[in-house]
């Protein structure tokens, strides 16, 4: 375990209570992402051998980090009575099940904010609360395609490309939901009332393509992919692989920038043509991709170091962590012997604590996750009732 209790974290969150259903994806990550700021979060599991997503051994579920669990079986009245308990002395509750699940289990938002007034109750969904595609299931892949984003990712005359689930379900779900909910706290203190988060990652996918769909809108873009200025339709902003068979990534879209580029690689500008005219894209890539096929990435990389080329190594999950800048501003962090990314943003008068690793259920882990919201009595009880292991 880290040197801090989990119950005591440091963060500009630190006092904050939490209580997390237990769900997949978008929902531990933002309650991960709230633990990380250093809000006492209580995930609530479910009871039994129940599958969650894709099986790993615990310490590697790093989404569960920083928080302590116990579990629940939520189809039993007398659970949800100790849940209800327990969120009454809650700031937030996140939940990530389909829209009127809760609500059939005895812990829906009308059920909860008349426990507790100031509750703030965040719904991470795919489709949202409402709408005609509320009650079907769906993934990370499915809710960009609708809002028009995995469309616009990928090459000239390829299929879209799947960019891992990293724009719906983590950044229009977790994101904007732990938004919602920090906004939401603020807006608490003022008015004393808590209120319901509705957060769709349709919604909040369609939120990040923002720029592009005034881009769209003004005429400024190209209807097929690979051919605008950033989805490597132009030269300028593009992988290229090197002669070790690593890649580079080169992205100066500033022609100040650009001119360190093509000095780097000693090419003349009047070969390649005016840098912002796209006919000259498609003729200018196979003169980079040619330059750059004759040196090793690193090769690259140490020639383009402390300039402002905007030329940077594509690294894996292995060298990542190891990259000198990412070393020395402790970027990634080691947690029970795995690397994993260190709580950000960073804050100058309340840093947030280190992780600490996931636990599994048993029963001196659940009195400790406990002791913030429970007294010793209530717990014992509890146990002696069978709703607690």
């Amino acid at each position: 375990m880290g040197s801090t209790p989990k119950a005591l974290r440091a963060g500009p969150l630190a006092g904050t209570r939490i209580i997390e259903l237990a769900g997949v994806g978008p929902g531990p990550m933002c309650a991960m992402l709230l633990a990380d700021l250093g809000a006492t979060v209580l995930r609530i599991d479910r009871k039994g051998p129940v599958e969650l997503g894709i099986r790993r051994p615990l310490k590697y579920d790093l989404l569960l980090r920083s928080r302590r669990s116990i579990a629940l079986d939520l189809k039993d009245p007398a659970a949800v009575e100790v849940a209800l308990q327990l969120i009454t002395k809650a700031d937030a509750l996140i939940e990530g099940f389909r829209p009127g699940v809760t609500e059939r289990l005895g812990l829906g938002p009308d059920v909860c904010l008349q426990r507790n007034p100031k509750l703030i109750y965040g719904r991470m969904t795919g489709w949202g609360q409402t709408g005609p595609l509320a009650q079907t299931a769906g993934h990370d892949i499915g809710y960009i395609a609708l809002t028009g984003v995995l469309n616009a990712i990928g090459r000239r005359n390829a299929p879209p490309t799947i960019p891992l689930n990293l724009v719906g379900d983590y950044a229009g779900g977790s994101l904007f939901l732990a938004l919602g909910i920090v906004a939401a706290l603020h807006e608490a203190q003022k008015s004393g009332s808590g209120q319901v988060i509705d957060a769709a990652m349709v919604d909040g996918a369609a939120c990040l393509a923002t720029t592009f769909f005034g881009m769209h809108a003004a005429g400024m873009l190209n209807p097929h992919r690979g051919t605008n200025i950033s989805d490597s339709g132009s030269h300028f902003y593009d992988v290229y692989q090197c002669a070790d068979a690593k890649w580079i990534s080169v992205g100066p879209l500033e022609a100040r920038f650009y001119a360190q580029l093509l000095k780097g690689l000693e090419l003349d500008p009047a070969i390649l043509g005016p840098q912002a005219d796209p006919k000259v894209w498609e003729t200018a890539k196979p003169v980079l991709a040619a330059r750059f096929s004759t040196r090793s990435r690193d090769k690259w990389a140490g020639i383009f170091a402390n300039t402002d080329a905007c030329v940077v190594p594509v690294l894996d999950w292995d060298e990542a962590p190891r990259h000198p800048h990412l070393r020395e501003r402790g970027t990634f962090v080691e947690v029970d012997g795995v690397i994993q990314p260190a709580p950000a943003p960073r804050f100058s008068r309340t840093p947030s604590s280190e992780p600490t690793p996931p636990e599994p259920i048993s029963q001196a882990n659940t009195d400790a996750a406990l002791a913030p919201w429970a007294s010793q009595a209530q717990v014992m009880d509890w146990r002696a009732a069978g709703t607690l292991d």
